[in-house]
Parts: structure tokens; C-alpha cells; sequence
């Protein structure tokens, strides 16, 4: 049996046993998400898909990892944000070459695989983000007595969020994690559509229902491209298309159709 691949130890950042409410100085995004790492300045053009993201964008691309998304990277280069997810499908090519904000899962088997490629933090969606959003608070306990490493290979489902933030943290970009009222909240939206009362809201609408929180104070301009509504079955898939399609029909947002719909 081949020798597993060595995840490297990293010196792994605190994670804060608190979340007092916050502003954070450089983004605002209010008190939904903790900074892990603050990332360090570099220099960006101010023209083109790699230009500085605005702390108040008008506006937003939020890019899901449906194949059949079509080619928008015309459309989609022009945000002022763009929000990708995980492997970032068509980063690049069909759906474009701008990324302000990758959001990573930071828990299972996909994490884990990240971790034990040591190019990981050299793949081109993880080199071009301006910071990176991790969508699962690892909760109070494992915040304060986190999971040894050597527990966490061994198998089963781990949270890797010291471990990813490390990795990440070679980039210089900072590092937000979404705090568990965030998720709770965002089941509770879902649960009012007919969701699952136990559902696991997917990333896509995390940092959907995350953006729309904070759509009451400003007017920015959301649309939404590759947004399948299907996968891992964990996921409330039919309550997420209608509370999204809802909120197009109250002006919140556009519902770009997939190119095979």
C-alpha cells in the first residue's frame, strides 16, 4: 500500500475561543465572519481581472462550479467581486479570470485531499484570490482542544481549519471564517422554504445568504452564474433554488440560467 502523502506541519494559527462582534478595518463584513489571518500587503494592478477588489463593491459575481454555466468570463471580469468556490470550475477560461473571494470547505475528505498536495497553495484559483472565506466554524470544542493531526489522518470526517489557514496563509491573503450564526441563520432561511430542519446549507449559499445580510444597508447589484442545484445530498438543493429564485423576484439578486436550461 503506497505511503500516504505527509501534510505539512505548518505553524497553525489560533483560532479565537470568543467571537465578539466586529468590524474588520480592511473589509466590512460585519460580525458573520472572524478573521484568522490578516494577510500581508501586495501590490495589484489597478486595471484588469487581477485589480484590487473595493472595499464596497456595486458589484458582484458569485460563480458556482456547474459545468453548464456557458461561457460569462466576459460578464463576469467586469464585478467588482467574484466570489468562486473550492476547485473553481472554468477559472480561467468559460467563466472568467477574475477571484476576489474563494470560499474553501475547511472540513472532510476534499480538505484533507488539498492539504496532502503540497502544490496546493501554487494552483492558479488559490494564487489569484484576494482573500479566502472557509464556510464551517469548527464550534467551541475544537476551537479550544482542536483534533491531533495524527486523529485527523487516521480517518473519518475532521475539521482542517488551522491546518488550511496555514497553507493558505504562504499566499499572503487573509483568511475569514464564517461564524456558526451565519450557518444557523441560513439553515433557519432555508427551513422557512420547506428545508430540512438538519440540512447542511451548501458554501454557494452561505456566501449568498452572508451577501444578502448585508444587502439591507447597501444597494449592490448581485448575479448569480453556475448554480446547479445538485450534488452532495446533504444539501437541501430544492429549498436553496427557492429561496434563491424568491429573491429574484424581489429584485435581490439574477438568476443567470445554465446553458443546457
Amino acid at each position: 500500500m503506497p505511503a500516504m502523502p505527509a501534510i505539512p506541519l505548518l505553524p497553525l494559527p489560533r483560532l479565537p475561543g470568543s467571537r465578539p462582534a466586529r468590524t474588520l478595518e480592511t473589509r466590512r463584513l460585519l460580525d458573520d465572519i472572524t478573521p484568522l489571518a490578516p494577510g500581508r500587503g501586495r501590490p495589484a494592478p489597478r486595471h484588469g481581472p487581477d485589480r484590487t477588489a473595493p472595499i464596497e463593491p456595486r458589484s458582484i459575481a458569485v460563480v458556482g462550479n456547474a459545468p453548464e454555466a456557458g461561457r460569462i468570463g466576459a460578464a463576469v471580469d467586469r464585478a467588482d467581486w467574484v466570489i468562486r468556490f473550492n476547485n473553481a470550475q472554468g477559472f480561467g477560461g468559460a467563466t472568467g479570470r477574475r477571484l476576489t473571494h474563494l470560499v474553501l470547505v475547511n472540513f472532510g475528505g476534499q480538505t484533507r485531499e488539498w492539504l496532502e498536495d503540497m502544490s496546493f497553495h501554487r494552483r492558479a484559483a488559490v494564487r489569484h484570490a484576494q482573500g479566502f472565506l472557509l464556510p464551517i466554524d469548527p464550534g467551541i470544542e475544537e476551537r479550544r482542544r482542536p483534533t491531533p493531526l495524527a486523529e485527523k489522518r487516521a480517518g473519518g470526517e475532521h475539521d482542517w481549519t488551522p491546518e488550511l489557514c496555514a497553507r493558505l496563509s504562504l499566499r499572503g491573503a487573509p483568511v475569514w471564517l464564517f461564524n456558526d450564526p451565519l450557518f444557523f441563520a441560513a439553515r433557519a432561511a432555508l427551513s422557512c422554504e420547506g428545508g430540512r430542519g438538519d440540512g447542511v446549507p451548501s458554501s454557494g449559499f452561505l456566501a449568498l445568504y452572508w451577501l444578502l445580510s448585508r444587502l439591507r444597508r447597501v444597494r449592490w447589484t448581485i448575479d448569480v452564474y453556475g448554480f446547479g442545484f445538485a450534488g452532495w445530498d446533504g444539501h437541501d438543493w430544492a429549498a436553496e433554488r427557492r429561496w434563491v429564485e424568491r429573491h429574484e423576484r424581489e429584485g435581490r439578486l439574477r438568476l443567470h440560467p445554465l446553458r443546457s436550461a
